[in-house]
């Protein structure tokens, strides 16, 4: 098995090189030092990491690869026979390596094609990687293309006007936008690659991944940027592992954010700061947990993942308004300043308050704001500690927020500046919803206010409960297991050993025995609900599906990976999803996609629930996973059943015209039938 990543490659310290005049980027050179690593190309699978995983694997490598020459994957004849993949750009794509450079004395690189207004296609060599396996799932390389930017960016120069990057291809003002352009580029590629890896700088990755986690809406895919601190041209560096940690994260799991891959650990895009310029732990996020730690294994915080509940496709939003700034409030600031930074055009403002939201308490500064509020300037107050959060505790705080200043929580200030950013470019939204959308949670930007703990683990009154659970699990399994005609089900009680006697009070929860914590209940039910939901989907029976659902919400689901809405068949791959697919269920899949259902998920043939409906001429449940943003990918092979009739012949090609597959040629067809 295989998954397609695509890297763009927007510049940054991970590729640069020595110069005259301290680090620069260099055209192609980090296209040619991931070509000349087995570690990051090694397309016969005959490097020593194909064969290491085992002692046998290495005895044979040792045997037939260490004492032969071995040819390299850098060799210029197998560099030109590499597979391509097809990638799109806003912008024209050069592909000229600088080996292809040396041997071509006209310098042409391979043609671009121009395949509607400012949409460029090409054929990018692609480069794959030693197949590896993560916990739980089956062993794979990771194939991936790299799109180089030209010219590469320090990050310093990322730009929100669309000025900076401006070349003489740029027709469309919104694409030299660098974010924009990066989230264009990931939308035009969106069908034809499974994950995205975004290299980029330190010094502002932290703006770029939370602009992109607004740009990007409704995302069903992985979006990693990651950079380094020490680039790949020095011996002893960060960006091996940033970038193969990324890379293999993109390959091996779906977690539909925009993230950070950073020294061992995967961020929410939108929650991150750069926090160093020295060390490899170069980026925090005070405020929400990582979503990935990679140490021994690879732990997925499967309980934070946002995943998409609407019926609605991906599509990247193209427009971000430049009038917003930054304000940081500083002991003796005067009305004068405040006025002279409020200007005219400026329609949002961060203001990096102290503490937990406060400011001077003088009538200049709250004139001075309230008057910039009064005219329409949003403003968004955040604290300028690292770590904390904006609220009314102190009575200098809430005389802030009486000026009209919004709290932003516990928003980084790249993430508010973003926020701001992209909500003012919306034209249909009004000033008010703007400043009502800014406290709310669109992203997992920022923290809902905390709720009233649940009881705790031991609490005796609880463990009654979880037994209750646990039974209520038991008898969906017996209902689902009957045919849908019997009326009589079997009922099935259980009971505590120590309740035999109703007058006998419960036991002190100090002397309770472990095996009837609550904690000990939630595993039981975290093993047996990935069955019921499975049989569920096959039995389109609502009512248990609707009982997982449920049950999943109130307990701890982080055993799940991916969530019980995406737990595969240990024996399949098939997810719920692909189960109700397969068998035509529509209300099912509809309430799957409403739970957060992933639609790219493949299985163990690497085949999408898109496939499964569509193979088995299921229409409904097409139109619903097309709507939902699925598309056909993998090794979702299209074909018709030699054995059908014409009519049968004409309804499935019109269904596979609905998942993207335009004439009889692109579908395999036994001409003698």
């Amino acid at each position: 098995m295989e998954s397609k990543v695509l890297v763009i490659y927007t510049g940054g310290t991970i590729g640069m090189m020595v110069g005259a005049h301290g680090y620069r980027n260099e055209r192609n050179f980090l296209s040619d030092v991931l070509r000349s690593q087995d570690r990051f190309h090694d397309p016969l699978q005959d490097s020593l990491f194909s064969h290491s995983s085992s002692i046998e694997g290495y005895r044979q490598w040792s045997r037939f690869n260490k004492f032969s020459p071995r040819s390299s994957s850098f060799d210029l004849v197998s560099d030109t026979n590499l597979p391509t993949l097809t990638v799109r750009s806003s912008q024209p794509i050069n592909t000229a390596t600088n080996l292809e450079i040396a041997s071509n004395l006209d310098n042409v690189p391979i043609p671009n094609v121009a395949i509607s207004e400012d949409v460029y296609e090409a054929q990018l060599p692609s480069l794959v990687t030693p197949k590896s396996s993560v916990a739980g799932s089956q062993s794979k390389s990771i194939r991936y293309a790299i799109l180089e930017w030209h010219p590469l960016l320090d990050s310093s120069n990322i730009d929100i006007k669309g000025m900076f990057n401006c070349n003489i291809f740029c027709n469309n003002p919104h694409s030299s936008i660098d974010w924009v352009r990066i989230a264009t580029e990931i939308e035009l590629n969106y069908s034809l690659f499974d994950a995205f890896v975004v290299l980029h700088g330190t010094d502002t990755m932290a703006y770029s991944s939370s602009a992109l986690s607004f740009l990007l809406e409704d995302l069903g895919k992985t979006v990693i940027l990651t950079g380094a601190q020490i680039p790949l041209s020095a011996l002893r560096n960060d960006a091996v592992e940033n970038l193969l940690g990324a890379l293999t994260i993109a390959g091996h799991f779906i977690i539909p954010e925009v993230c950070v891959y950073f020294n061992h650990n995967l961020f929410r895009g939108n929650r991150v700061s750069k926090s160093s310029s020295y060390d490899f732990n170069a980026f925090q996020s005070p405020n929400f947990p990582p979503l990935v730690d990679v140490g021994i294994d690879i732990l997925v915080r499967w309980e934070n993942v946002i995943r998409q509940t609407g019926l609605r496709k991906f599509k990247a939003h193209k427009e971000l308004s430049p009038h917003v700034a930054v304000m940081r409030l500083f002991p003796g600031m005067d009305k004068d300043t405040i006025k002279a930074f409020f200007q005219p055009n400026l329609r949002g403002v961060v203001l990096e308050t102290f503490g937990a939201g406060n400011a001077p308490e003088r009538a200049d500064l709250k004139d001075a704001l309230q008057e910039a509020c009064a005219r329409g300037v949003v403003v968004v107050a955040i604290t300028q500690c690292a770590k904390g959060t904006v609220s009314d505790v102190y009575e200098t705080g809430r005389k802030l927020l009486q000026t009209g200043v919004i709290p932003g929580v516990d928003m980084t200030p790249e993430c508010a500046l973003a926020k701001l950013s992209y909500l003012l470019s919306k034209p249909e939204l009004s000033t008010d919803e703007v400043r009502q959308l800014v406290g709310t949670p669109l992203r997992g930007e920022l923290s809902r206010p905390s709720t009233v703990a649940p009881s705790a683990p031991t609490d005796p009154t609880s463990i009654g409960q979880n037994l209750e659970s646990i039974q209520n699990v038991l008898s969906q399994f017996m209902r689902l297991s009957v045919p849908k005609e019997t009326q009589n089900i079997p009922t099935l009680v259980l009971s505590r050993a120590d309740s035999t006697d109703s007058t006998t009070s419960i036991q002190d929860s100090s002397t309770a025995p472990w095996s009837w914590t609550a904690a000990e209940a939630a595993s039981t039910e975290a093993v047996l609900l990935p069955f019921l939901i499975h049989l569920a989907a096959a039995r389109d029976d609502i009512e248990s599906l609707k009982f997982c659902i449920s049950g999943t919400q109130q307990t701890e689901t982080s055993t799940i990976p991916g969530g019980l809405a995406n737990c595969p068949d240990i024996t399949s791959g098939l997810s719920p999803l692909h189960v109700a697919a397969l068998n035509g269920n529509k209300d099912s899949t509809a309430l799957l996609l409403q739970t957060g259902a992933l639609v790219h998920l493949r299985d163990h043939l690497d085949h999408t629930p898109l496939y499964y409906a569509a193979r088995q001429g299921h229409s409904d449940v097409v139109d619903l996973l097309v709507q939902a943003g699925a598309a056909l990918g993998g090794s979702d092979q299209l074909f018709l059943r030699p054995d059908m009739n014409i009519q049968q012949r004409e309804k499935m090609q019109k269904i596979w015209e609905k998942v993207g597959v335009v004439g009889s040629s692109s579908v395999e067809v036994d001409k003698n039938n």
